[in-house]
Order: C-alpha cells, then structure tokens, then sequence
C-alpha cells in the first residue's frame, strides 16, 4: 500500500534520538518514576523495570519506528497499512482501529497540559520568590484546588507548544536539540547538589540496594512494566509518528535503545536528586504530585541558593514537560493532515488549541485532572498499546513486519526478534492491559 503524501524528515539521526528522548522524558521520569521506585522495593524495582526497558526498547519502540517509517504517515496510516497487509477491507478496519490510540495522545495531552501548567506556575514563583518563603502545602492547595485559577499559564503552554509544531518535523528536533542537553545538563547539577546533603547516602542505598524479598512480589512487577511502557512512550500512537520522519538508512532497533539509554538515564538522574533529597528531610519518596510541588520546594526553602536551584528545577521540568507535549500533538496534528489533506498545518494545530484549552481548562483543578488522567491511563493508554502491539505482531504479515524493521539496519532481525515480539511482548501489553480494566490500576 503506497502514500503519495510527503512527510518531513529529522535532518539527522541525532536529531531524531533527541526528539524521541524528547517524547519519552517527561513526568513519567521526573516524578513517575523516583515515585514508583520509592514506594515499590527501591533497587528490586529498579531490576526489574531495566528488564522491560531492554524488552520494549528492543522489539516494541521499533516496531512503532518502523510501522511509521513504512507508512510514511502516523497512527491512523500506520494502523490501516499494517492491516491492509490482509487485505483491503482489514485496512479499512485497521484504520478506524487507529482513531482509539490516537485518541488516546489527545485526551493525555489535554491532561498532561495541565502538568505543565502547574510547573510553569510553579516557576514563576520560584523566578519571583514567593515559593521559597510561602507555606508549600497552602500555596499548591491554593492554586490547585481552585477553578480557573492558572488560566494564562495554561494558554502559554498550550499555545507555546504548538508554536514549536509549526515547522513539523524541523521545528521539533530543532526545539530538542536545545530542551534535552540542558535538561540533562539542569539534572546533573541538581543532583551535584543534593549529594551534599546530610544522610543522602541513605537515599542512594535505599536506590541501589535490592530487597530479594520484594522480586516475590507481583504488583511490583506490574509497577515496573507499566512504568516501563509509559515512560518509553509505546502507547501505539506517539512514536509511530516520529517513525514516520525516520530516514530509510537508519537502523530502528538501534535508535530505539538509544532512545531508551537516555530516557533511563534522566529517570535514574531525577531519581538521584529526588530520592537522597528525600531521605535527606525525613519526606515521603511515595507523595505522587505533591512531590514536585510541596516535597521539592521545602526542601529548596531549606538550603543554600535554594531559589536559585528551584528555577533551574522547574526549567528542567518544562523542558521534559514541553518536549513531550510535542509528541502527543504532533501524533494528532499529523494524522489530521494525513486523512484530511486539505487542512493545513496551522488549520490543525488551532483545531488542536481550541480542543486542549476548551476542555482542559475545566479541568485545571486537582480533583478533575486527577480522575481525568486515571480514566486514559486505565482505559484508553494501555487498550491502544495493546493494539498496537497485536497489529504489528499477529495482524501484519510476519515478512512485511521483518522487511520494515530491517529496513536500513546492518544486522537483520529476524525469528528471534519476531518470537521476543509475539510471544513476549504482545503477552505483556495483554496483562497490563487486563490488570488497569480489571484492577482499575492507573499507571
């Protein structure tokens, strides 16, 4: 099945590494992960999520790769080419089967903007000093609990992301080539910091220490897969777009582990400024998003130049927040343009501001976010990961599978790498799926 549709490409292979590290890191890493890892057996949690790292960084991040690269298009395209490998009318099917993952990027995004305007309030008041002499707890209860309260910080993020769009896949690596150093940068001082704290050693015990006792333990398994799969982003719709701007000379498997290598390196970084900062106070590592806006700032009261290292903080976290923002819209954007071409660029990305301000503003307090973003973590995310991981492995032709995924790779893949998919994978994104329907479990 051929498009005749053009996409734009990452100028280089860098380039697009950074836009996927990009995608990858965000909240998932900065709080989702020392928060897991926290309160799930420290270093055996830690094991056991580098595990599925290695398995979703070797046949599930490629697979969405490649599925985009091969349709030279996003979610929907991609669904309904690697369907119609069956047949026509299974591509027609695959296609409408794709409008669920790609929903799932917009109802995230709506969601995950809201973050991201927390964070940017956040460091407002870092930049005017109101947080470092403010009662933490009241002033995030302030704003948090409050309707309507934070709207022109929710404009600027929204609006400001979408302004990075405009240029497509240009403008996005061109964003994270900025964004990703100086978020690694940022972190690596923070923790720099944090090490000179007293009883931070604690911490880093407590991080890389393993409790055996805790590898018995099923929940801790499921935690760690789930927070392995979202951290990556194989949710079956964002990194299929980025796929779909990857150069046919590139090797799949290998950027997706260099994607990987990187995003678990922020994960382990945020951890190590988190975690011993933690230990350092005597504060919950378990706190969820009160982490970032009560535990964190308390801290940053405390110790010298602590306003200093709390603007650098939250820029980080825009940085991460933002670049991850980028995929979810452009997953959107893109197949927007994809099945209806005579929208342009800028018609989508105003139809896109329109639908994550008007429904995102009404949620802008804790108590409407909160439940927002457990119904598409529990639902929408893993069913679409789920179908997606189900496409690429037992819907598509095994051959036509292999022949994208070795496309400009110098070591071919083959049964090994196909039976690591099918019987490995896929299973897994079967079980998270089942444990969030019937467990009700929010990742």
């Amino acid at each position: 099945m051929k498009h005749t549709k053009n996409t734009k490409s990452f100028a280089s292979r860098w380039g697009f590494i950074l836009a996927s590290v990009g995608s990858a890191v965000g909240m998932a890493n900065v709080w989702g992960f020392p928060n897991k890892l926290g309160s799930n057996g420290g270093g055996a949690f830690l094991l056991i999520y580098l595990l599925f790292v290695f398995i979703f960084s070797y046949v599930g991040l490629p697979a969405e790769f490649a599925m985009g690269r091969r349709a030279a298009t996003g979610t929907l395209g991609a669904y309904e080419n690697a369907w119609a490998t069956r047949g026509r009318s299974a591509g027609k099917a695959g296609g409408l089967l794709g409008w669920l993952p790609l929903a799932g990027s917009m109802c995230i995004a709506i969601g995950y903007a809201v973050i991201v305007t927390y964070i940017l309030k956040a460091l407002a008041d870092s930049l005017l000093g109101t947080l470092m002499t403010a009662d933490t707890a009241a002033w995030f209860g302030a704003f948090s609990g409050t309707p309507y309260s934070v709207i022109p910080y929710h404009i600027v993020v929204v609006v400001g992301t979408l302004l990075t769009l405009f240029l497509g896949a240009h403008s996005i690596e061109k964003t994270n080539k900025v964004m990703m150093p100086l978020f690694f940068l940022i972190f690596l001082v923070l923790a720099v910091r944090v090490a000179l704290l007293p009883n931070a050693a604690e911490g880093y015990l407590f991080m890389f220490t393993p409790r055996w006792e805790a590898l018995t333990d099923p929940m801790i398994w499921i935690w760690a897969m789930g927070q392995a799969f979202f951290s990556l982003s194989v949710t079956g719709s964002g990194m299929i777009v980025y796929g779909a701007y990857l150069s046919k000379d590139e090797d799949v498997v290998d950027v997706a582990q260099h994607t990987a290598l990187f995003d678990t390196i922020a994960a382990v970084v945020a951890a190590l400024v988190i975690i011993p900062a933690c230990f350092s106070y005597g504060l919950d590592v378990g706190a969820g998003p009160s982490l970032l806006f009560v535990t964190l700032p308390t801290i940053l009261q405390d110790i010298p130049l602590g306003r200093l290292f709390a603007i650098i903080l939250y820029v980080a976290m825009i940085f991460a927040g933002v670049s991850s923002l980028q995929n979810m819209f452009e997953a959107v954007a893109e197949s927007l343009m994809h099945k209806f071409p005579r929208l342009s660029r800028t018609a989508v990305l105003v139809i896109l501001c329109v639908v994550c301000l008007g429904f995102g503003i009404g949620m802008e307090t804790i108590d409407k976010w909160g439940p927002w973003m457990d119904l598409v973590s529990i639902y929408i995310i893993p069913i679409g990961a789920t179908l997606g991981a189900i496409s690429w492995f037992y819907v598509m032709k095994k051959d036509e599978l292999l022949d994208a995924v070795n496309t400009g790779s110098g070591k071919l893949r083959g049964n090994l790498w196909y039976s690591v998919g099918r019987y490995v994978y896929v299973p897994l994104a079967v079980i998270l799926c089942c444990v969030a329907l019937f467990m009700h479990v929010a990742f």
